[in-house]
């Protein structure tokens, strides 16, 4: 089937992309993957690529793109490598959304340079110690000083991706109480520096996957924040969060149905090289049919996320139907993948094969994002059940 999401323009850019990682990110991986993060410098060199800059405004230094189809190119060429870009693509998918959405002239004057070109990387801290995917309970705080020139923030954040090199963090703290009538009441959002005095780095979580996409653990103790970095308006935090999860679930099914099609290119490559009982594994029946079957779902996944991808650029992407997209995606990837992996034999478990990688990186498609049982909920509710 062919596929016609994408134009000249896209499969340019896939070019460019495939020549980089060849000569900037394979070679050296496995440092990365060793060290459990990619260098800061990196960063740089994806903002002279122009990777940053995108779907920022001409005005601001970016391509002034409003499509999310470059991103979908950038998910299939890591995956088909066999590579992650460290912690960047939370400074695109996650950060930049709400600083085009939220962010006034003024502020996308001073954030939005630095953040084409890689010198201020960007994360989003939502996540507390104990609250999970409740984001209605989260327990940080954001209090106005006295002469109303500063909030004073305090708390804690864990399993923030890029946290360990961000230079700003859009922090997601109460400046009011929640109500009895709603929970989710009173949630502001801010760009915080991360060189501001109170404001810390805890550990760097040792994840099972996505071992080069730095994870840390954040803390504030007093905090100030210059009331020029409140994002959006105050007390509308949940429902800006809200709106970009559509968006976000998107990027999640995309980046699963990549890793599958990536996880059937390894093992067919595999297969025809490795040999047993003196004939490649290939020539089996059962390894064509498993690869077979493979392919089919990849093809049903495929067109998912391109109808998504699809919506998306159209503006009609709706919550029920990107937790459709996450669920099934994320769900075909981890089937396909654990296939795959089992073709390989023993070598499918050892990390120096691309796909052993490759199925740690999927697990937590499932869990982040919102987790399979949500998106479940969340389907549900749209068809009223």
């Amino acid at each position: 089937m062919r596929r016609t999401v994408f134009n000249e323009d896209h499969e340019a850019f896939r070019e460019t992309l495939r020549a980089f990682i060849e000569a900037e990110v394979v070679p050296v991986y496995d440092e990365w993957f060793a060290a459990g993060q990619a260098p800061r410098d990196f960063y740089y060199k994806l903002g002279e690529l122009g990777i940053f800059g995108i779907n920022v405004p001409e005005e601001f230094g970016g391509a002034g793109m409003d499509s999310h189809k470059f991103e979908a190119v950038l998910y299939e060429e890591t995956a088909r490598a066999g590579v992650q870009f460290g912690g960047s693509g939370v400074h695109v998918l996650l950060a930049l959304p709400y600083i085009n959405m939220l962010a006034t002239d003024e502020q996308k004057k001073r954030y939005l340079p630095k953040f084409v070109t890689g010198e201020e990387m960007w994360a989003i801290a939502m996540t507390e110690p104990g609250t999970g995917s409740d984001l209605a309970g989260m327990k940080s705080t954001a209090k106005l000083s006295e002469d109303g020139t500063h909030y004073v923030l305090n708390g804690a954040k864990t399993f923030i991706t890029g946290g360990v090199h961000a230079d700003k963090v859009i922090v997601c703290a109460r400046t009011d109480a929640p109500t009895t009538e709603d929970r989710r009441h009173g949630i502001s959002l801010f760009a915080v520096d991360t060189k501001s005095e109170g404001y810390s780095v805890g550990r760097k979580l040792d994840k099972l996957g996505l071992r080069t996409s730095d994870t840390a653990e954040l803390a504030f103790v007093d905090v100030k924040v210059p009331v020029e970095d409140l994002l959006g308006e105050e007390n509308k935090g949940f429902s800006y969060l809200g709106h970009n999860l559509a968006s976000e679930r998107w990027g999640i099914a995309y980046g699963a149905y990549a890793q599958a099609k990536a996880a059937v290119r390894f093992a067919t490559q595999y297969v025809r090289e490795r040999t047993v009982f003196g004939k490649p594994v290939a020539h089996f029946q059962n390894t064509k049919f498993e690869l077979a079957a493979c392919q089919a779902e990849v093809d049903a996944a495929e067109a998912v996320a391109d109808r998504a991808t699809e919506a998306l650029d159209a503006g009609e992407l709706t919550p029920a139907e990107a937790a459709s997209a996450k669920l099934f995606c994320t769900e075909v990837a981890h089937r396909v993948i654990d296939r795959c992996l089992q073709l390989h034999g023993g070598y499918g478990y050892m990390n120096e094969y691309p796909i052993a990688r490759l199925y740690a990186d999927n697990r937590v498609n499932r869990i982040y994002g919102g987790t399979s049982e949500v998106m479940k909920m969340i389907i549900a509710k749209n068809m009223g059940l």
